[in-house]
């Protein structure tokens, strides 16, 4: 099992980033991978951090994480010779940062900004290229997190993740599928953990509250360590993910990857007989977009993508290789849940 070696969360914390680091081991000096934004945001305190502890850093701004893109950057990163190297920001930037650790064989750190995915702390990164859903790559060294910064990014990101971590209850069920079908291998301790990061979402919905931050932060964290432990995406990643791969692929650019996987897991949720409608309710309470309308989808690429979507991972066992889906059925399903 590949796991981070030490997790901060804490609050105010950006100016501690240089002892993190050496915490961490001998670190003298770091590649740092952060779009334009985050670097308005972050690049001043984490400098000077760095250099407090007497770090130096190179900072690099990928245009997008497509496979050219990614090969530009390492090519720069390849030429720092860093200890190690730090993902800023969202998904783009940590999924960059990974990728490039990965093929360079260095350490990498992640550092989230915002909440929108739990990519945070696990070894998969999606890029954009043939494949549709996520690659293995290397899971982070170390995971910090400020929760200030966090709670400063729009509220769409952290209904995003929100998003993210109900899909666990369909992809944990899916794996249970796998194993019953096909003799899968399904790891009851990662399945769990997995589970109990979206239950802190449900318990808050039925007590009438809104998750707190950090608790968000914290189980999205969790998630990616069940992923860590499982050695597969297969605790977090099931039909819904495939759902949302699929929209990838048929509507690019529209929507955020957390609040597909919502809608996914209501959908999925009713086809494996489970409660859909404490889903919704559960989005509903975070902010999250429950219907295709909400996200800038029409109903015909609901159900397309519905149609799909096994067949972009036909070797992953799901709740639709039981069901033969159409079109009409698509159609059904998204009317009978209200996601169109």
């Amino acid at each position: 099992m590949e796991l981070p070696r030490l997790i901060v969360v804490g609050e105010k914390n950006i100016g501690n980033f240089g002892n993190f680091l050496l915490d961490l081991g001998p670190t003298k000096k770091v590649s740092i991978i952060a779009g334009s934004n985050v670097q308005k945001i972050v690049k001043t305190k984490i400098s000077k951090s760095l250099a407090d502890s007497k770090i130096k850093s190179i900072w690099h701004m990928p245009s997008t994480n497509d496979e050219k893109s990614i090969k530009t950057v390492e090519g720069k990163v390849r030429k720092d010779r860093s200890d190690l190297i730090v993902g800023i920001g969202g998904g783009r930037s940590i999924d960059v940062a990974k990728m490039i650790s990965f093929n360079l064989a260095k350490p990498f750190v992640s550092v989230p900004t915002t909440a929108s995915h739990d990519g945070i702390a696990s070894p998969f990164v999606s890029i954009k290229g043939e494949k549709p859903h996520s690659l293995v790559a290397t899971a982070p060294l170390g995971v910090f997190v400020d929760i200030d910064i966090i709670k400063k990014a729009p509220k769409k990101l952290l209904a995003a993740g929100c998003g993210d971590l109900v899909a666990k209850i369909t992809a944990v069920k899916d794996w249970q599928l796998g194993r019953d079908n096909t003799g899968e291998y399904y790891g009851r301790y990662s399945s769990n953990l997995a589970s109990m990061s979206a239950k802190i979402l449900l318990e808050a919905t039925e007590k009438k509250k809104r998750p707190d931050i950090r608790e968000i932060v914290e189980a999205l964290i969790s998630a990616g360590v069940a992923s860590c432990i499982a050695g597969s995406s297969r605790p977090c990643s099931g039909s819904e993910h495939l759902f949302s791969h699929a929209l990838d692929k048929l509507a690019p650019g529209i929507g955020l990857h957390g609040e597909k996987c919502g809608l996914g897991a209501i959908l999925m949720a009713k086809l494996q007989g489970q409660d859909w409608k404490k889903i919704a309710n559960t989005l509903k309470n975070v902010g999250a977009p429950t219907t295709a309308k909400q996200v800038g989808l029409d109903k015909e690429t609901i159900a397309q993508a519905l149609v799909i979507a096994q067949s972009l991972r036909p070797e992953r066992y799901t709740i639709l290789k039981q069901v033969k889906m159409t079109q009409k059925k698509a159609l059904d399903l998204a009317k009978n849940t209200n996601v169109i």
